[in-house]
């Protein structure tokens, strides 16, 4: 009796070893070696993972792709492979999913989440088809994300091992090994195993700080939708090229949407490839789809380039040939946008009377908004009919309550310049005032020079000086307003600061004949004849027509 109790502590010692080494031969086939490198081509850094998919899906440490400009994987077979595309990353909790060239690769099995005191076993990478496993006990689970486990292991383990697998005794994944904080030997970290594997890529994806750390090219995701919202975000983020393979692998991955050949389109249209660009609006109707849409998209093309790159003929695409795109897209969707580009392309043809009338239609549509009875203005500004085009900016502006909010600020100013130009000067200085009151500290001086302009034509020159003053604090080299601020001043007689402010044109820009003209003008007119003459004189030599008049009428 005394002798079974001897030898079965010692069966139950060597038993979890044994049944750790049973599918350790297997497991080890899964392992990799992740190496990643900078721009110049040196190595950035070195780091163990392991596959997750059969298709080259596998998982490491986040910190080795920071700053990487490519990576590559060596399988357990010596086998090399480039890592192509980034499927997830989290920068807390240092884990990162991507895709490797490799195929038919052999996953680890990934496990629910263990419990505290279950044993694990840590696999290191090694060449020997059977590995030493490192044996431990989990002490605590902490949760996160309110499914996923942090564990606290018992377990020993070098630096060399960070981010190897943590398996249960079934050959499952717990956990990938973290670095321990400080020197505490004898424990370890691990982050569960299916956080890892349920990273991936979304739609804000190209906006990830974490994956926006890296040049490894992110993949796209699975979902349709999201992966043009992948497209959208990255056209502000990458280099030509970057974006050009970004479309091509859309287009791949999605053969049958619309979209990736409408992308294409616009990107070789942008290069001056406008043939490539209508193969592709050609292809992009061929596969279906919102077909309305893709006649609007064709229309908003052809119309851009006409109106960006008229420099560049494209016989195929003309004005009229965006216009029954867009007739095309309203017939199969009646929707008000398609109206609008129609208004838009009929502008544009200098066929205002026709862009008015859709415009009108859009006024009692769902698209009714200061924008269309603005749009609707200018169409009656080139019709050369002032009262409608005025009572259209007043419906423009109405289509706010006082107190306005800033976004009324451009159409006041719209409807403040009309008036200005039609000569109704004080409606158009209350509309200045009401501008500058949203627009506060952003008012620059050309504002206030124009504002000065309405005040004179107002009589309201009190207010017309301060105007000018301010232009003038705001751009002091700008000589056109010292000359108009001269004139101001000998207008309301002022004769001696204008005689001031015509000697500071002088010295600004002595090649200009205003200063000349304006300080003899203002000599003449305070009995300063003989100066003021010579004055005037200088500017007739400097090219200035009005100095011979006064000439005439001062010199006698």
């Amino acid at each position: 009796m005394k002798r079974i109790l001897f030898v079965l502590p010692l069966y139950l010692f060597t038993l979890l070893p044994i049944s750790a080494q049973s599918w350790a031969s297997k497991a080890v086939k899964s392992m990799l070696t992740l190496k990643t490198f900078a721009k110049d081509g040196t190595l950035l850094a070195s780091s163990t993972g392991f596959f997750v998919g059969t298709d080259g899906e596998a998982v490491s440490s986040y910190a080795p792709f920071k700053g990487a400009q490519r990576a590559i994987i060596i399988d357990a077979q010596g086998k090399e492979y480039p890592v192509e595309y980034m499927l997830g990353a989290n920068d807390t909790y240092d884990v990162a999913k991507f895709q490797a060239a490799a195929r038919k690769t052999t996953p680890l099995p990934i496990a629910a989440n263990a419990t505290k005191g279950s044993s694990v076993w840590l696999l290191p990478y090694a060449v020997k088809k059977t590995p030493d496993c490192v044996q431990g006990a989990i002490t605590n689970a902490e949760l996160f994300q309110d499914k996923y486990q942090y564990y606290t292991l018992q377990l020993t383990a070098e630096d060399s091992q960070m981010s190897c697998p943590v398996l249960n005794q079934n050959g499952e994944v717990v956990g990938i090994l973290q670095p321990a904080a400080g020197d505490q030997k004898g424990t370890s970290y691990a982050v569960s195993a299916r956080f890892a594997t349920d990273q991936k890529i979304n739609g804000l994806s190209f906006n990830d700080p974490a994956l926006k750390q890296t040049q490894i090219p992110l993949a796209l995701p699975d979902d349709a939708k999201d992966a043009l919202l992948s497209l959208f975000l990255a056209s502000s983020s990458m280099s030509e090229s970057q974006y050009a393979n970004l479309v091509e692998r859309f287009i791949q991955k999605f053969p049958n949407e619309a979209d990736g050949y409408i992308y294409r389109a616009r990107y070789q249209a942008s290069k001056g490839n406008y043939s490539s660009a209508e193969e592709d609006m050609q292809k992009a109707l061929r596969v279906g789809g919102a077909q309305d849409d893709v006649h609007y998209q064709y229309a908003e093309l052809i119309y851009q380039k006409e109106i960006y790159q008229s420099d560049k003929p494209f016989s195929a695409w003309t004005l009229d040939k965006a216009f029954s795109e867009s007739q095309k897209a309203h017939r199969i969707n009646p929707m008000s946008i398609y109206l609008q580009q129609q208004a838009q392309i009929r502008y544009a043809q200098g066929q205002y009377a026709e862009a008015y009338n859709l415009y009108d239609q859009l006024t009692r549509s769902d698209l009714r908004s200061a924008d269309i009875f603005f749009a609707a203005s200018q169409c009656k500004a080139q019709l050369k009919d002032t009262e409608q085009q005025l009572a259209l900016l007043d419906s423009a502006v109405n289509q706010f309550s006082r107190p306005y909010v800033k976004t009324a600020a451009p159409y006041l100013l719209a409807r403040a310049q009309a008036l200005y130009n039609h000569e109704k000067y004080r409606p158009a200085v209350n509309d200045y005032n009401e501008y500058a009151e949203l627009m506060g500290t952003q008012l620059g001086a050309p504002f206030y020079y124009q504002r000065e302009l309405a005040e004179i034509g107002g009589h309201l020159y009190l207010q017309a000086l301060n105007d000018i003053n301010k232009a003038i604090e705001l751009a002091p080299t700008e000589s056109m307003y010292y000359a108009e601020k001269a004139s101001l001043q000998i207008r309301v007689g002022m004769h001696k600061e204008a005689m001031e402010t015509a000697r500071q044109l002088i010295q600004m820009s002595p090649e200009l004949s205003d200063g000349y003209l304006f300080l003899g003008l203002a000599q003449c007119l305070t009995n300063q004849k003989v100066e003021g003459t010579k004055n005037l004189n200088k500017a007739k030599e400097l090219g200035n027509e009005q100095a011979q008049a006064l000439i005439d009428k001062y010199s006698k």
